[in-house]
């Protein structure tokens, strides 16, 4: 979910992955086309029970076996170029013919092998969590992670809603193979950077992006909801993991909008580029990365950030501005006041932009003695319940 959250509860494959081919898809292909299913897992509701259990989620709710599968499809990437990506689909092994959807959207992380369509991980089991209830649950690998070839754009809002959107495309195409016609409304959650794409989705969604497709409700849980604020929090130390969301985010953005001409101009130790390329696990990058901003930072890529102008300045206020909308169906923003990653105030953030445009938000505080990835543990739950009453 995470990359913190990750490194202690994640069990990582270690199945080598191999990129799909984007040469498969061609200019005139029809984005969200479903290319390839393969089968991930299989479980009836007492193999369910243990495995969530296993990742600390409450199973009272689980009531179907499920059928996971992972989907290629295809998708454009964040200059709209034709590529594929991944994602879990998971369908309850039940008679309704007409399930309700959940789109779950994971956290950062920096290695393609982490996300719930290749990996056993939290990711996985919030996507089955919601399936064993009776779900239609989609999780987007996101592009250039799971098995989708390239970099991944590392909060792009705009091209993760590009990918999930194809993948509910494929996902009911999928499920269509089954005899199944999912109900066109999706409820959507995610954690973490998956917060932060919740609300970007939300918005697609009800802008009419796919006519076939509906926003049901919105539950993000400890998304970055303003990036600006947390780059100047995370330059004075103030957020946990900083060192490595900034890192990831330097070397994400600078290929989505030129932000250096040489990894020198930004890093201390040039070489911190490279881990970000997909194919390091996680942990592996945390033993390469310094303590601190200052240590990471060159003094002037750190000045810059400190006064960000230009397109950089741009394109964070753009980010800044996912919960300036009405959404039309309630939103319940999920943190917690011992959040030190995302932070409690930048929830708060999002429910009063979100109220000064008369939206029906409530902002749920979990408590001063859950973290950043306990969060998503204790919300899930009452998200599902929540979702059963929309």
């Amino acid at each position: 979910m995470t990359f913190s959250t990750r490194l202690t509860a994640a069990v990582l494959c270690g199945v080598v992955v191999t990129a799909a081919v984007p040469a498969t898809a061609s200019a005139h292909s029809a984005r969200g086309e479903l290319l390839d299913v393969v089968p991930v897992s299989t479980m009836d509701t007492t193999q369910l029970v243990s495995y969530l259990g296993d990742y600390d989620l409450d199973t009272s709710r689980v009531r179907f076996a499920v059928h996971a599968k992972r989907i290629v499809y295809r998708t454009i990437d964040p200059r709209g170029k034709p590529t594929t990506a991944s994602a879990l689909v998971a369908l309850p092994r039940n008679n309704n013919r007409s399930p309700r959807q959940v789109a779950w959207l994971h956290g950062t992380t920096g290695y393609r092998g982490s996300t719930a369509s290749v990996a056993d991980g939290n990711d996985r089991a919030a996507a089955l969590l919601f399936a064993s209830a009776g779900y239609l649950t989609t999780a987007p690998d996101y592009l250039g992670l799971g098995t989708g070839p390239g970099y991944h754009p590392y909060v792009d809002a705009p091209s993760t809603v590009t990918a999930s959107v194809d993948a509910l495309r494929a996902a009911k195409q999928y499920a269509a193979r089954q005899g199944v016609r999912p109900d066109p409304r999706v409820m959507i959650t995610g954690h973490s950077q998956g917060g932060h794409a919740t609300m970007a989705l939300g918005q697609a969604l009800q802008r009419g992006v796919d006519p076939r497709l509906k926003v049901g409700a919105l539950a993000p849980i400890s998304g970055p909801f303003k990036p600006s604020a947390l780059v100047t929090k995370a330059l004075n130390d103030e957020i946990a993991n900083g060192v490595a969301y900034m890192a990831y985010w330097t070397v994400a953005w600078n290929r989505l909008h030129h932000l250096y001409d040489d990894p020198a101009d930004a890093f201390n130790d040039p070489s911190i580029e490279a881990l970000f390329d997909g194919e390091h696990r996680n942990e592996e990058i945390f033993r390469h990365l310094p303590k601190t901003m200052r240590e990471l930072l060159t003094p002037a890529y750190f000045e810059r950030l400190k006064h960000p102008t230009g397109v950089l300045g741009a394109k964070l206020r753009e980010a800044d501005g996912y919960c300036d909308w009405r959404p039309t169906v309630p939103v319940t923003i999920y943190s917690s006041a011992g959040d030190r990653d995302t932070l409690l105030e930048t929830s708060a953030y999002c429910d009063q932009r979100l109220k000064k445009h008369h939206a029906r938000s409530t902002l749920v505080d979990l408590g001063a003695d859950v973290n950043h990835g306990k969060a998503a543990k204790l919300a899930l739950p009452r998200i599902l319940t929540a979702f059963d009453r929309n």
